[in-house]
């Protein structure tokens, strides 16, 4: 007869129980980074003032005799 060598199931491991943890941080993590950026993406969109701001803030000018001078559109930014 042969004894019965009882060994512990593997989910009883130190490693397993290691690597479970550490993938269950990465995953805490990953959804917290998620719902960080998707609420940082919400308050962008609502705190849109409605205007419509055109993409081309440059105009050019003749200014003095010929001479092409750049001029920056007034800009109203929320600081």
């Amino acid at each position: 007869t042969l004894p019965a060598q009882t060994e512990a199931p593997f989910y009883e491991e130190w490693w397993f129980l290691l690597v479970m943890a550490l993938s269950s941080l990465i995953l805490i993590l990953l959804v917290v980074f998620a719902l960080v950026l998707h609420g940082q993406s919400k308050k962008y969109k609502n705190c849109s003032t409605g205007k419509t701001i055109s993409n081309v803030e440059e105009s050019v000018t003749l200014d003095n005799g010929g001479f092409t001078a750049l001029e920056l559109n007034s800009r109203h930014l929320n600081i």
